[in-house]
């Protein structure tokens, strides 16, 4: 028997996502899999779940809900042998456009059953982890790190309530609109690999993907999961932004309008490094944020860990997103 382990929050996402894990786990119940569903109970459970999972000797974890599961569910399975099964449920789904899985949403009920099909059929991927230190956190990241504006959101959104998760990112915008205006300025010294840039930042997101912000904006055309090496954006609050756009709500309005436009590289205001050790001390000190979820605060130091998880990603995925060839899960478990 072939076992995996199926993760979910029964209190997430835009729709009643308990509802929708049975029929997911009765489509690999179908292929010959024996599936043990585990809620989660709070904070960090899923980490606990798929740490468990792993010395179970289960196959595959998939993990139902969004960015902050999986990230969770990464963390348990950092360096062990079962792969991540992402099944998108919750209301930010990044990894889902990435990977091109079908997201649960009010006009496509039934994506979770079309999600769990398609990794059904799917291949596994090494891909790198980013690990994450903080002054009150440390742990694998799978998607993001990022200190200044999405930090600040974090720590004072999350968690956000009912209403605000059934409107998607029209209710996370309208959250944001109340609180962003007061985010400090934040001055910071950011050391990446043998390079060191100063300046006054609005926001540092240290990246191992293309998308950022629940999938909708893409930070890079370029960037893959496997290539031992982070993306480093930094986007200004210096002199020179704020005599362009001097509020920083404005200014935000402007990056992320260029960002969806593509028009990053020609904006003097966002600085683009790679590397493979990032360090970012700031003044004051400023909430840090991972998988949109808090990450304690800076200092920050990032460190790659090349191709230490296993994720299971279906054949609509763009290969391009990999450097290495992937396995299929039919052959791993036959």
């Amino acid at each position: 028997m072939k076992d995996a382990t199926l993760i979910y929050n029964p209190r997430a996402g835009q729709l009643n996502g308990l509802a929708k894990v049975e029929p997911a786990a009765d489509v690999w119940r179908a292929a010959g899999w024996r599936v043990t569903l585990q809620p989660t109970l709070g904070p960090g459970h899923a980490t606990e779940l798929a740490r468990a999972a792993a010395e179970a000797g289960a196959g595959v974890v998939l993990a139902a809900r969004g960015e902050r599961t999986f990230g969770q569910v990464a963390e348990g399975l950092a360096g062990s042998p079962p792969a991540l099964a992402p099944l998108p449920m919750g209301t930010a789904n990044a990894l889902a456009r990435e990977l091109r899985l079908p997201r649960l949403q009010l006009f496509d009920p039934n994506a979770p059953v079309e999600a769990a099909t398609a990794l059904l059929g799917g291949q596994v991927q090494a891909v790198d982890l980013n690990y994450v230190q903080t002054r009150g956190w440390a742990g694998h990241v799978l998607l993001w790190a990022g200190i200044g504006a999405d930090g600040y959101l974090v720590q004072h959104l999350e968690p956000r309530p009912t209403w605000s998760k059934r409107l998607g990112p029209v209710g996370y915008s309208i959250q944001a609109l109340t609180v962003l205006h007061r985010l400090p300025a934040m001055n910071a010294v950011v050391k990446v690999d043998n390079q060191t840039v100063e300046g006054d930042w609005l926001l540092i997101v240290i990246s191992n993907c293309r998308l950022y912000a629940g999938g909708w904006v893409q930070l890079s055309g370029d960037a893959v999961f496997d290539d031992g090496y982070f993306e480093v954006w930094l986007f200004r609050a210096g002199e020179f932004s704020t005599r362009l756009m001097p509020t920083r709500v404005g200014l935000m309005a402007r990056y992320f309008t260029g960002v969806t436009l593509n028009l990053q590289e020609w904006d003097p205001g966002v600085l683009n490094l790679v590397g493979k050790r990032v360090v970012v001390e700031t003044r004051p000190r400023m909430p840090c944020q991972r998988d949109g979820e808090t990450a304690g605060h800076t200092p920050l130091t990032c460190e790659i860990r090349p191709r230490s998880l296993r994720l299971l990603v279906p054949q609509a995925t763009p290969r391009a997103l990999f450097g290495q060839r992937g396995t299929p899960l039919a052959e791993l478990h036959p």
